[in-house]
């Protein structure tokens, strides 16, 4: 997919990533709340018909924040194996498929901090990207600049679609909307 919008200025740059910024901050609060209240034994519970649980979703958001934010700006860096350990990236990854047996994922408590310590650690990087470094070209999944920027701006955009499948969950296990 090529999109046929110009790269914006450094300035538009840099103002596009600090908004990002903000987008992943609400993305993420967002995430939270929903799962916030979820109960244990539901984690790794596929509601009937739904083809997903919250252990896939979280684990999921993990391996792409890890992705976008992170590998694909820079590459692999030191402390990257235990950020993204090997088989979170293997059981998460883009085409995985969820199951329902506990004892191949991690607990609750694990992955919500897998998760915190790879948001921190991409939120602590992407302010540091120079203009130069964001209007490096990338490859899909990105959004509308088919450049480094782009690979950004997808990332809270899919926390929001992952966090709406959060959301058809907890009404399929019968707990309460958030909103």
């Amino acid at each position: 997919m090529e999109s046929s919008l110009e790269v914006p200025s450094p300035e538009k740059l840099l103002a596009m990533r600090d908004a990002m910024l903000g987008q992943m901050i609400f993305s993420r609060d967002y995430t939270l709340n929903l799962i916030s209240n979820v109960p244990d034994e539901l984690w790794h519970t596929p509601p009937k018909g739904v083809p997903t649980h919250f252990a896939w979703q979280i684990g999921h958001l993990a391996v792409a924040q890890y992705g976008l934010m992170l590998f694909r700006q820079r590459g692999r860096a030191e402390g990257d194996l235990e950020l993204m350990p090997g088989w979170l990236r293997k059981r998460y990854a883009r085409g995985s498929v969820p199951t329902p047996d506990e004892t191949a994922e991690a607990t609750k408590s694990e992955m919500l901090s897998l998760l915190a310590k790879i948001h921190t650690a991409a939120m602590e990087y992407a302010p540091t990207m120079s203009p130069e470094s964001l209007a490096e070209p990338t490859e899909m999944p990105f959004t509308a600049y088919p450049i480094k920027l782009g690979a950004l701006l997808f990332c809270p955009l899919h926390e929001s679609i992952h966090a709406g499948q959060i959301g058809l969950l907890r009404r399929a296990h019968g707990l309460d909307p958030v909103r």
